[in-house]
């Protein structure tokens, strides 16, 4: 029995001194890398809500209005493909109920709201198509979130830019340990969608000529997480 509980330790000791010749020493890092640029596009989401006696007559307003809303843009160069009804709403208006009375609250008339979305391509015209609309009768204004029409470009930039930077952290990190940096490993791309938009908030301004609007810039934010090997 002694000798095979010394086998068997013997045994154990190999195995992990097997398993830590196996395993390769590495050096983990992240990087994280930037791009600004100016918007060139906008995205805009308003609306019309109207209130009547009855659903028909409500709809009807709102329909009217959207319909100049629709011409307006048009008119002003705003394509077909970027305009689009995102959302169409019909809800009963109830009466309050009485504080005497345990009757139910009745209907006493309805609310029609129609939101669009509206993507901007000239931002020189932004102000006054926001001036416009809302003289033509939108009443909602749901924000308003500047982008690029195409940020793949840019967004390459950023992911190479995140590499550099996780190979720069690799190599202090080697250096402040007194090792030699070997290849990498595995390399995986952290990045989430697009560009971190601008948004703004602002209520519809109707006694101005052309409401300023000020786009600032985009930030195209990237991460990778890579692993390099260490040379003995």
């Amino acid at each position: 029995m002694r000798i095979l509980a010394i086998v068997l330790g013997f045994l154990a000791l190999f195995a992990h001194g097997a398993l830590a010749q196996d395993s390769p020493r590495t050096i983990s890092v992240s990087g994280a890398g930037s791009v600004e640029a100016p918007p060139d596009m906008a995205t805009i989401t308003l609306g019309v809500s109207q209130q009547a006696r009855s659903a028909g007559e409500a709809l009807a307003a709102v329909s009217e209005v959207s319909a100049a809303i629709f011409a307006r843009l048009e008119a002003t160069g705003v394509a077909a493909r970027d305009m689009q009804t995102s959302n169409l709403n019909l809800n009963p208006l109830f009466s309050d109920r009485s504080s005497v009375s345990n009757a139910p609250p009745r209907i006493v008339g309805y609310q029609v709201s129609n939101m669009i979305t509206i993507r901007v391509r000239e931002l020189d015209d932004l102000g006054a198509i926001l001036d416009q609309v809302a003289k033509d009768g939108a009443n909602t204004f749901n924000g308003l979130q500047f982008g690029l029409v195409a940020p793949e470009p840019l967004a390459a930039k950023a992911r190479v830019a995140a590499v550099k930077d996780a190979i720069a952290r690799a190599e202090l990190l080697a250096n402040a340990a007194g090792v030699r940096l070997g290849p990498v490993l595995s390399i995986s791309d952290q990045s989430g969608g697009g560009p971190r938009p601008v948004m703004a908030d602002m209520a519809f301004a109707r006694s101005v000529e052309a409401m300023p609007v000020a786009g600032g810039e985009l930030s195209i934010q990237a991460s990778v997480s890579m692993v390099f090997g260490i040379i003995e």
